[in-house]
């Protein structure tokens, strides 16, 4: 019987990684309600304070359970104004592991949506830019799995285009200040938006409600990919 042979290792130089530190799931815990306990006395607050074509509370309410209940990471809000919509969008996202994306054109409006987030404590999950949607959402890569649209009436349909390509399945696309009722009209008699409703009801991969909540919302999900 052969002995069985002796194995010497080398004698390596030891090396110490450092992982980082990762909170323990009472510290997440303990996080998210202080999060929660901050965004809420935030808006509050601010309750009665928001201008600008800001979303009514009823609406914010909306967004926030359907980025919620869906499980939705990647968002993106155009019209941002001063960040009402955004803040109830992102305090859903801090639940969900996500971020937002958000969009405004007028630099007084954007400044103070900034310093919104700040004060609310979500600025980690916003990317707010200053720009022009109408050039800037052609040439955002996404994908995104749920979109807000508060901006120029008379450019839903095609703010509506530029992004269907980069829903994903299962992704929803909402809009403000629409109804059904616009459907079939034109002009300023359907607040610029029945071409809108027109497209949304005739696209064949979506599925849409109309929710009559404070300014209205049309809620589309994309079934199947085109």
């Amino acid at each position: 019987m052969k002995p069985t042979p002796l194995l010497i290792c080398a004698s390596l130089p030891a090396i110490l990684f450092t992982l980082p530190a990762q909170p323990c799931p009472a510290q997440a815990q303990q996080a998210q309600e202080d999060l929660d306990t901050r965004v809420r006395r935030f808006l509050d607050e601010h309750r009665r304070s928001w201008r600008d074509m800001n979303v009514p509370m009823s609406d914010g309410q909306v967004l926030y359970d359907l980025v919620v209940e869906n499980g939705y990471t990647q968002a993106l809000e155009i019209g941002t104004s001063t960040g009402h919509s955004a803040i109830w969008i992102a305090w859903a996202l801090s639940k969900t592991a996500g971020k937002l994306i958000t969009i405004e054109i007028d630099q007084r409006r954007y400044r103070q949506a900034v310093e919104n987030f700040e004060a609310a404590g979500l600025s980690e999950y916003i990317d707010a830019r200053l720009a022009d949607a109408h050039e800037l959402v052609p040439a955002l890569p996404g994908p995104f799995d749920f979109v807000f649209v508060d901006a120029d009436k008379n450019w839903y349909t095609q703010y509506f285009r530029d992004v269907l390509p980069k829903l994903e399945v299962g992704g929803c696309f909402t809009a403000h200040n629409v109804s059904n009722r616009a459907s079939g009209r034109r002009g300023r008699g359907a607040g610029g938006t029945g071409q809108f409703v027109d497209v949304l009801t005739n696209t064949p991969n979506l599925e849409t409600e109309f929710v009559m909540s404070g300014g209205g919302l049309s809620v589309s999900y994309k079934r199947a990919l085109q």
